[in-house]
């Protein structure tokens, strides 16, 4: 599905951009979709899940301090894949990997309320909104990622305290999300596409070195979740949380909020973590 979707992205690129504004709509009904199937109340947090939002948040900021004298599309392109929240496959991920859902689900919750204050508050200072006051960027970029991650939340929630049966119905359907995530990806490897096209050849040497570095940051993300997964006895939940991210709502707030070139980071991260989670469950099968 996501070599598909992603080939048809670039192959379509001219035509499909015209599209692109449907995709936090797509992101909004995925998070929806995947939050009705929580049962909220057998999430609970762990000393892995606190260890794990602290690499998240700061080492997002450490990873762009760090980069920034050297270039600051490379410094955003790594910062916004280490920021980045939970994908909203990793608990389907999880479970096929043997591991435990529940903890995996509390992370992803956990990474996606911290996003609804980390990224307004950091992307404030970074990218296309550093020449507006403080407040204002804060206010306008907190208003569309609250609308965007916080309200399917609570409609979820809400639906689940109130309407029992139409969660259940919903629950009925557990291959929409994946469908919409397909679209979805189609829509934002096109905007890239098309954004690269745009530059010309100037700019393929970041693109290479995005790549490159954002390679890096997969693997160590996946390695460094799965050991300190292992100290808490929840090894896989570990290594999904901090290592399979949300990139479709990566490289959405890459385009809204910083260089849209940086986008090509969390664009290169799709093929890094699917790499790695194919490889996964080869290894697990092979097992069985």
């Amino acid at each position: 599905m996501m070599p598909i979707a992603m080939t048809i992205g670039i192959v379509f690129y001219s035509w499909l951009n015209q599209f692109t504004y449907f995709t936090p709509y797509l992101i909004f009904t995925m998070l929806f979709l995947t939050y009705s199937k929580m049962n909220f109340k057998k999430i609970r947090l762990s000393g892995m899940h606190y260890l794990l939002i602290s690499i998240q948040i700061f080492g997002s900021v450490l990873a762009y301090l760090a980069l920034r004298p050297f270039n600051e599309i490379l410094a955003q392109g790594v910062m916004i894949c280490v920021l980045a929240p939970t994908a909203t496959a990793a608990p389907v991920l999880t479970s096929m990997l043997g591991g435990n859902v529940e903890s995996l689900t509390a992370y992803s919750l956990l990474s996606n309320l911290t996003i609804i204050v980390g990224a307004p508050l950091l992307f404030s200072f970074v990218g296309e909104y550093q020449q507006v006051s403080f407040w204002a960027s804060f206010l306008s970029i907190a208003k569309q990622v609250v609308l965007l991650l916080f309200v399917p939340l609570l409609m979820a929630f809400l639906l689940q305290v109130f309407t029992p049966k139409v969660t259940d119905k919903i629950g009925k359907y557990p291959s929409l999300s994946f469908y919409l995530w397909g679209i979805a990806l189609t829509l934002v490897t096109a905007r890239t596409a098309n954004f690269i096209a745009a530059q010309g050849s100037d700019s393929y040497f970041i693109e290479i070195l995005l790549a490159i570095a954002i390679l890096i940051v997969c693997v160590l993300q996946f390695y460094f979740g799965r050991k300190i997964g292992r100290k808490y006895d929840d090894t896989i939940a570990g290594g999904q949380g901090l290592g399979q991210k949300n990139t479709i709502l990566a490289i959405w707030m890459s385009q809204m909020y910083l260089n849209p070139l940086a986008s090509v980071g969390p664009g290169a991260y799709v093929l890094w973590q699917n790499a790695i989670n194919s490889y996964q469950v080869w290894r697990k099968r092979k097992t069985l």
